[in-house]
C-alpha cells in the first residue's frame, strides 16, 4: 500500500544498513553469501549520482502552474524537472474525475512519479467540491475514532484525484477562539489533539501519505501566518509537554511528512521555525521523525513584507540549508504576480549549491529522500 511503501522506503533511506555481526567460531569451506543489497537504496545512490545539482535543486521543490491543460502542465514538470505539483483549486476542473486527468499528466516520467501535494483538509480548507466530510470544527466535538472514518473518506477522494500527499492533518492546538488557526484545530489539549491526529492519521493509511501541520505549531499566536510571522515566546520546557504531543504522537502513527509553519517560537530560536535549523534537530532527535520535512508555502515568507523575506533565492538557501526536504511554490502563471520566476529560482539555487553556500551533504541527504518517497509510488 502507498503510505506503507513510502514509510518503509523513507526508513530505509533515512538509516544505513547494519554491518553484518563477524563470525566467532572458523567458517566451514563453503563461502557465505553476500550481504543483500536493498534494490531501493542501490537504485536512490544510482538516481542520484547521475543528477546534476540543477536536477538535485529542482527535485526539491514542489511548484503551482493554474489550469487543468494536462499538456501544459506536462510541459511545466518537464522544463522546470520539479520534484512535485502542489494542486490548487484553479487545477480541480470541478470535480475529482476531471482532477485525476490532470495529475495524470503530471507524471512526464512513469518511473519516477511527482509527490502531488493538495490540502484537503475539509471544511474552510478544501480544495475538492466533493468533499462535504465533517472537518475539525465538528470532529473536535465528537469522539475520536469519527476523525478516522472522515479521513478514510477524504483519503479516498484524494487517492482517485490523483494526489498521493495531502497536506490535510493540522497537528495545531488551541482553545483562543481569536486564534487564526482555531476553526482548523481538533482540539485545546494535548491529548484532545493527539487523539485525533492520530486517527486522522490511520485514516488516510494505504490511500495517500499523512502530512501534519503547522511545526512546531500555530496555536500560540492568534496571527495569520500567509502575511506576517507569529510569534510567541513559549519555552521549550513548556512546548515539549503540550503543543509537540500531537506532532508527536501523529509521528508516532506513521505520518509521512510533517510541515514546518513560518512561524518563530523566540525562546528556541528567533527565526521562523520554516528556517531554523534548531527546530529541525528537535523534529528528527527528539520526535524521532524520519520522513519528508514540508515547508509551507515559501510566497508565505515575501507577504510578510518584511526586508530580509523578500529575496526568493535567499529565504530557499535558508530552507535547504535549515533541512527542508520539499520547498513548496503556489505561484501564478504570471511570474510578476507571484514575485518568483521558478526557472530563475532554480538558476540561483543551482548557484548557491555550486558555490558551497548550501553544502553539498544538506543537497544530497534531503534529494535522496525526496527520490525514496517518489520511487515508493510506483
Amino acid at each position: 500500500m502507498l503510505a506503507v511503501a513510502l514509510s518503509s522506503a523513507l526508513a530505509a533511506c533515512a538509516a544505513p544498513t547494519a554491518e553484518a555481526p563477524r563470525p566467532t567460531t572458523t567458517p566451514s569451506v563453503t563461502a557465505s553469501p553476500e550481504l543483500a543489497v536493498d534494490p531501493v537504496e542501490a537504485e536512490i545512490e544510482e538516481r542520484l549520482a547521475a543528477m546534476s545539482t540543477r536536477d538535485k535543486i529542482a527535485s526539491l521543490l514542489m511548484l503551482h502552474q493554474p489550469g487543468t491543460d494536462g499538456t501544459a502542465l506536462a510541459e511545466f514538470m518537464r522544463s522546470t524537472g520539479a520534484g512535485g505539483f502542489i494542486v490548487m483549486g484553479d487545477n480541480v476542473g470541478g470535480s475529482v474525475d476531471v482532477l485525476a486527468g490532470t495529475t495524470a499528466a503530471l507524471a512526464v516520467d512513469p518511473a519516477l512519479p511527482p509527490l502531488i501535494g493538495i490540502d484537503e483538509e475539509g471544511g474552510i480548507v478544501a480544495r475538492l467540491d466533493e468533499d462535504t466530510l465533517p472537518a475539525a470544527e465538528q470532529l473536535k466535538t465528537e469522539a475520536p475514532d469519527a476523525t478516522k472514518a472522515a479521513f478514510a473518506a477524504r483519503a479516498d477522494l484524494v487517492h482517485r484525484g490523483g494526489a498521493n500527499l495531502n497536506f490535510g492533518i493540522v497537528a495545531d492546538m488551541t482553545g483562543d477562539p481569536d486564534s487564526f488557526i482555531f476553526d482548523r484545530v481538533y482540539g485545546s489539549t494535548p491529548e484532545d489533539t493527539a487523539a485525533r491526529v492520530e486517527q486522522a492519521v490511520a485514516g488516510e493509511r494505504g490511500l495517500v501519505a499523512s502530512t501534519l501541520k503547522h511545526f512546531p505549531g500555530h496555536g500560540r499566536s492568534e496571527a495569520d501566518s500567509h502575511s506576517e510571522i507569529p510569534v510567541t515566546d513559549v519555552g521549550y520546557d513548556e512546548w515539549r509537554v503540550t503543543d509537540a504531543v500531537p506532532f508527536e504522537r501523529g509521528v508516532a502513527a506513521g505520518a509521512e511528512a510533517v510541515m514546518f509553519g513560518h512561524l518563530a517560537y523566540t525562546s528556541v530560536d528567533g527565526q521562523p521555525a520554516s528556517l531554523s535549523p534548531r527546530w529541525h534537530e528537535i523534529l528528527r532527535t527528539e520526535l524521532h521523525f524520519d520522513g519528508l520535512a514540508v515547508t509551507d508555502d515559501m510566497l508565505m515568507l515575501q507577504h510578510t513584507d518584511l526586508p530580509e523575506f523578500q529575496d526568493p533565492v535567499e529565504n530557499g538557501i535558508r530552507a535547504i540549508s535549515a533541512g527542508n526536504d520539499v520547498l513548496v511554490y503556489v505561484l501564478a502563471a504570471d511570474p510578476s504576480v507571484s514575485g518568483v520566476d521558478p526557472y530563475a529560482l532554480i538558476d540561483g539555487l543551482t548557484a548557491a549549491a555550486d558555490s558551497g553556500r548550501i553544502l553539498p551533504e544538506v543537497l544530497d541527504e534531503a534529494a535522496r529522500r525526496v527520490l525514496a518517497a517518489r520511487i515508493a509510488l510506483r
